[in-house]
């Protein structure tokens, strides 16, 4: 897939990435590891209020992503998640090649490394020798929903992804049991409502417990075993398993991608933001110069730094024209305004 610029990492700085480009025609598409937009602000504190955004007072992680997916709206992006950025090469037409470890391959004349602290990676089962099972039986996300039609499918956790994923495979799945070490939930109360409503309709099924063997041949999963608190333990037959346990954050392959790094951080020109490596931009919490400072806000003032270099890479014959999104009627026409 050919574009014009590639984002690696759905965060705030990512998406607001995708408004800047977009204001001066540049198309974006967008990589994240997570099965939703949003980076930390959706994974790690999304209802946890945030008050250092200009001109808004308070919003919750997840309102924000909410506000900059619907800022960057009109430009039209395309979002590939569930997916992690594996490589990075340079063309023979000088342009960038970025590989994902699903296999979609997409080229542009510039990259915009937006990970974070890093790429969250999964936290995986606590069992002995259920390498095995991994990616054939025992998976730590979703990529195709299709894939587990007229399953018996296990999912393992408490939060969010856990019990989204239980909701939304139940027309899919020949059945569902919810298995959590306890009966609370650190999901969204709507989500945990539904679940219990499925439950008691009898369309799945919930065991309070924790998961101490998987047994299977070969690749295949046969049966996992159950301890509840207070009782024996016991198999429960099933075909897949899906486990949402967390996720912790890691460098992962950026640190392969040839880019220069500096006590893991990539140092950057702070007029462009731009890195050693022509074309590859780092902004937000990834970066690292004299004065920065982690907070969403310099993400955003990046992201336009970086719009302003990343047009002469895009379009090398124009000439970059500042306008203000207040006075300029060509932005309010591309903004639908």
């Amino acid at each position: 897939m050919k574009t014009d610029v590639i984002i690696i990492g759905a965060g705030p700085a990512g998406l607001f990435s995708v408004f800047e480009l977009g204001l001066y025609d540049m198309k974006c598409h967008v990589i994240d590891i997570l099965d939703r937009p949003g980076g930390q602000c959706a994974e790690l504190y999304p209802e946890k209020p945030i008050y250092d955004i200009p001109a808004v007072v308070s919003c919750t992680g997840a309102e924000l992503i909410e506000r900059l997916l619907e800022q960057g709206k009109p430009f039209s992006p395309s979002f590939h998640l569930g997916q992690m950025a594996q490589s990075l090469e340079r063309t023979e037409n000088g342009h960038w090649r970025i590989t994902t470890d699903v296999g979609n391959v997409f080229e542009a004349p510039v990259v915009v490394i937006a990970a974070g602290g890093g790429s969250f990676v999964p936290k995986k089962l606590p069992l002995k020798d259920i390498e095995r099972f991994e990616g054939s039986s025992l998976f730590y996300a979703v990529r195709k929903m299709e894939d587990f039609k007229g399953k018996k499918l296990v999912i393992a956790g408490g939060g969010d992804s856990a019990l989204d994923w239980a909701i939304n495979l139940q027309n899919i799945a020949s059945h569902i049991t919810l298995i959590h070490r306890r009966d609370e939930f650190r999901a969204a109360p709507d989500s945990v409502g539904k679940m219990r409503a499925l439950v008691d309709e009898g369309k799945m099924d919930l065991k309070i417990g924790a998961i101490t063997e998987i047994k299977g041949q070969d690749r295949q999963i046969e049966a996992v075993t159950i301890k509840p608190q207070t009782e024996d333990s016991y198999d429960l037959p099933c075909d897949h398993v899906l486990a949402f346990y967390g996720l912790t954050m890691k460098l992962g392959p950026v640190a392969d991608f040839g880019v220069k790094f500096e006590n893991g951080l990539i140092p950057v020109d702070t007029a462009t933001f731009e890195t050693d490596l022509a074309g590859v931009f780092a902004i937000g919490d990834i970066n690292i110069y004299p004065g920065k400072m982690k907070l969403i806000l310099s993400g955003f003032h990046e992201a336009a730094l970086m719009a302003k270099k990343a047009f002469t890479y895009v379009h090398p014959d124009k000439r970059y024209r500042f306008q203000y999104t207040t006075s300029s009627s060509n932005l309010h026409d591309k903004l639908g305004n």
